[in-house]
């Protein structure tokens, strides 16, 4: 069981830059594939980016392509997703998500985080 726990949503304005946070419980943390999905209000929750067990591998979705970067500290069992050039149409509830398996935006994860907020206004 890997529990997932995801900080740093915040409302910030159209431009502005953001690091989400998240945190995992487990000491096996680095034998897990990551990944970030984001569901705004009204749409189905979709792929943002994903990172290999060991950080070497990222995959992102084209719409952050370039603005978005993920990454992970093994040591501390976290990842990251740093957000720069934010558009309101980012604002969404953001998750984290760990398989021990793949990585891909269509892999059925096993586990998931709570999800904190992002709200871009424009």
């Amino acid at each position: 069981q890997v529990q997932l726990v995801e900080s740093g949503g915040d409302l910030v304005q159209a431009g502005d830059s953001l690091r989400l946070s998240c945190a995992a419980s487990r000491r096996t943390f680095s034998t897990y594939n990551m990944a970030w999905f984001r569901q705004a209000p009204g749409k189905e929750r979709e792929f943002v980016a994903s990172i290999s067990r060991s950080g070497g591998n990222t995959y992102y979705a084209d719409s952050v392509k370039g603005r978005f970067t993920i990454s992970r500290d093994n040591a501390k069992n976290m990842v990251y997703l740093q957000m720069n050039s934010l558009r309101p149409e980012d604002t969404a509830l953001y998750y984290c998500a760990a398989d021990a398996i793949a990585m891909g935006p269509r892999t059925k994860y096993d586990y998931w985080g709570q999800g904190t907020q992002v709200t871009v206004s424009s």
